[in-house]
């Protein structure tokens, strides 16, 4: 069950990032998916970072906190990728 909430998560986070974040990211629906749950992963983990003081991989839970930081991870992540991939024109 914990798999189907983090698809579920990743496909709402995702798709809220991408229509935050500025500019075009292709991908389609399993770009989103990734992104989301890569979002969640990082989300989570910083939030963990932030609070405990230390650094373990962990993922937002399917609650609307766990949404905020799941799409500010994939803001982050969305970013990374562009900065990462971004051609020398």
């Amino acid at each position: 069950m914990n798999i189907l909430a983090w698809i579920i998560l990743g496909l709402i986070a995702g798709a809220i990032a991408k229509a935050i974040y500025p500019g075009h990211q292709g991908g389609g629906i399993l770009g989103t998916l990734l992104l989301g749950i890569i979002g969640a992963f990082v989300g989570g983990s910083l939030a963990n970072l932030f609070t405990t003081g230390t650094l373990a991989l962990t993922s937002s839970t399917l609650s609307i906190a766990g949404i905020i930081v799941a799409i500010l991870g994939a803001i982050v992540a969305i970013f990374l990728w562009n900065l990462f991939t971004r051609s020398a024109a």
